[in-house]
């Protein structure tokens, strides 16, 4: 259960550390992560992370696709946990 537990914590880490360096590279024009990335890691359990870092950051939050998918990922997500319990 621990591992689980640390497993979420660090993909959500690196959700939010994700949106907060694209948000910077964004600003300076420089290469970005690619949007794919950002999906692959909401979906492997770190959709809360990105959630944070799109309303912490401001980033994304123009897409359509990110201010409605993030939302759905995570409470599927949630509900999926709650099943589990």
């Amino acid at each position: 259960m621990n591992e689980i537990i640390g497993y979420f914590i660090i993909i959500n880490i690196i959700g939010l550390l994700m949106m907060k360096i694209d948000k910077r590279k964004a600003k300076q024009g420089k290469w970005r992560t690619p949007e794919r990335y950002i999906w692959l890691i909401s979906l492997f359990g770190g959709s809360l992370g990105t959630l944070l870092g799109m309303k912490l950051y401001r980033h994304k939050t123009k897409h359509i696709q990110f201010r409605i998918g993030l939302p759905l990922i995570f409470i599927i997500q949630m509900i999926g946990l709650i099943m589990l319990y």
